[in-house]
């Protein structure tokens, strides 16, 4: 089997306001050292073994465009990896 990690992210150009809420806090809580934090989503899927490498590919570009990412707010990467890898 392989599985595919998906995160979806902000682009640069949005601002996450619960993300902007987090760093705050964190700064009250006395980590003032930190002057940026991103926050998103992720997904894992598991394909069956009869796909290959390019077809999963196109599959996981087509699910993120479709469902998991809204393209005009969002950026999405992912890593593909045989099940047995991660292990």
């Amino acid at each position: 089997m392989t599985v595919v990690k998906v995160f979806v992210n902000y682009k640069e150009s949005i601002v996450n306001p619960e993300a902007e809420a987090i760093k705050q806090a964190l700064g009250r809580l006395g980590y003032d050292d930190i002057v940026d934090l991103k926050m998103g989503k992720s997904f894992e899927l598991t394909f069956a073994n009869q796909l290959s490498h390019a077809e999963i590919e196109n599959e996981v570009n087509e699910i993120c465009n479709r469902m998991l990412a809204n393209f005009n707010m969002e950026n999405y990467r992912y890593e593909i990896s045989d099940s047995e890898a991660i292990q």
